[in-house]
Parts: C-alpha cells; structure tokens; sequence
C-alpha cells in the first residue's frame, strides 16, 4: 500500500514538473475561451471548467470568457410561446425575440457562468457586448431582423478588469450605432475580442475532439494546421456545417495577431488543463 501511494504521488510531482514551464511560459499572457456546448450544459463538465479557468488566473494568466447560448434561447422562447425561427443556420430576431435574447444570454447563462467562478473566490465580472461600448454591430442581413456582425471591439473595460486581476465572462449582444441590440455569433465575437486584446491564445471548446480533414473519419483529426491548410479544408467541402464558423473564426483570429487558435473537445474533464499545461496537448492548434 506504502508502494502503491509513493507511485501515486510521484506520477502527480511528474504532472506538477511538466506543467512549470508552461506556467512560465503563459504568465501575463491574455487568453480568450468561447465556451459552450456540452462543457457548458453538462453540470459536472461545468464545475470543472470553473476550476480551471479559477486556476489559471491564479497561475498568472488572464482568462477571458465568452459565451452564446443557443439551446438556451430556443428554451425560453418555447416556454414563452414563440417558436425559434431559422434563415440559412441563423436565427431569425426581431424585437420580441432580441429581448428573450437577452433575458437568455445576460439574465441567465452569463449569471450561471459567473456564480460557478466565483465559487472559487471573487474574481468574475459579467458583462455584455452593451456595455462600456464593448460588441459595435452592422446588420448582417434584413431577412434576419437584429442578428449583427462584429464591426468594432472597444477593450477598454475588458483591459481594466484584466488590469484588476478579473475574469471578464462575456454575453454576445451587441450593439448598432443607434443602440439597438443585435444577437451576434459567439464564435465571431471571440476571435474579435481576442485579437482586439492581442491575446495569446483563442480557445473554442466544442462538442468534437477537433477539426477533421474529413469529417465522420476518427483517424482524420489535424493536431497542427495553418490558416491556409484551413482555408484549404473549407474549400474541399469537407468540414461539418457546425466547425465552419469555427474555422473562419480561426483563420481570421490568427491573421490578425493572435498568436495561437485551438479547436477542443469540450466533453473532456479539464480539457483547458491539458492543453495548456501538458507537452501533448490535445484537438487542433492553428498557428498563422
């Protein structure tokens, strides 16, 4: 039993060494994580990802948290009688329906978010694309009523509660120049924020182990890539409808000063850990 316990604690020293160079390395650096999918609807997966986000603030990095809400929209608008309505994959918004967005994204999954963090400590803020100027919005199309486009990042206030050692959790409603609010995908939001903050790293946790070179083939799945290996990826047709968005959020992320973009399986216990703190990694990483 003594054997067995010496063996245990010298794998966890094994961990502890292997991930201090990475502490090292990313301390003071600036990383966005759009979270959703399972990771954010499992409770379990939820907890531990509120451990691990708490836990890299408290090794020196600044983790900056972004987060739609899809199911959870769809949720609230049946159980106020309205059913959701799709345009090419993008929900149709018109005035009621921005209200229950934000009822949705800032009332409830931006709450639940933060409420999870600060059980670690005081250390989240929750705020939306609304305020201090934070998410400026063009329409992206008539037909769609208020869904918008990133059009401009004002980081001021993300940069002062990073400066005040927080954790920025933000609700993806932005803003026009008339103040209306728009619903804005959160995949675009992140890789807008993230190069806005000349952040070290972009991180989306997905429901998938990463991105495939084609897709439903297990052995497929691209640890390293480029932008143009992406590009190239979305031009053969190959990529499942739902990573599309990802991707060029990727591509666009990278090219504009990110340094690097991973792809995740959500799904996994302490994902974030294990990509940041082992030498294997895990998913897809996307350098320039």
């Amino acid at each position: 039993m003594t054997d067995e316990r010496t063996r245990d604690a010298h794998a966890k020293a094994v961990i502890l060494a292997e991930a201090l160079p990475y502490i090292r390395e990313f301390a003071g650096r600036t990383v966005v994580i759009k979270y959703g999918g399972h990771a954010m609807e499992n409770p379990d997966l939820a907890a531990l990802f509120a451990q691990d986000v708490v836990l890299m603030r408290l090794v020196g990095m600044n983790p900056v948290v972004v987060h739609g809400g899809g199911p959870q929209i769809s949720d609230l608008m049946r159980r106020l009688g309205k059913e959701p309505e799709f345009v090419d994959g993008l929900r149709v918004t018109d005035a009621e329906t921005v209200d229950i967005v934000r009822m949705a994204l800032v009332g409830k999954v931006n709450r639940e978010v933060v409420s999870a963090l600060n059980r670690h400590g005081s250390y989240a803020v929750g705020l939306s694309g609304e305020d201090a100027g934070l998410i400026t919005v063009d329409q992206r199309d008539p037909r769609l009523g208020f869904v918008g486009d990133v059009r401009r990042i004002e980081p001021a206030i993300l940069e002062r509660l990073l400066s005040e050692e927080l954790i920025p959790v933000i609700a993806t409603v932005g803003v026009d120049d008339s103040g209306q609010a728009h619903n804005v995908n959160a995949d675009a939001v992140a890789a807008a924020i993230a190069e806005a903050l000349d952040a070290e790293k972009l991180v989306y946790l997905t429901d998938v182990t990463g991105i495939y070179r084609d897709f439903g083939d297990e052995h497929s799945l691209v640890s390293h890539i480029d932008a143009e290996g992406l590009e190239a990826l979305l031009e053969a047709g190959t990529v499942a409808d739902g990573m599309i968005p990802k991707i060029r959020s990727c591509i666009a992320a990278v090219r504009g000063g990110v340094r690097r973009a991973h792809v995740l399986d959500g799904r996994l216990p302490h994902a974030l850990l294990l990509e940041f703190f082992t030498r294997e990694g895990i998913g897809t990483m996307v350098e320039p």
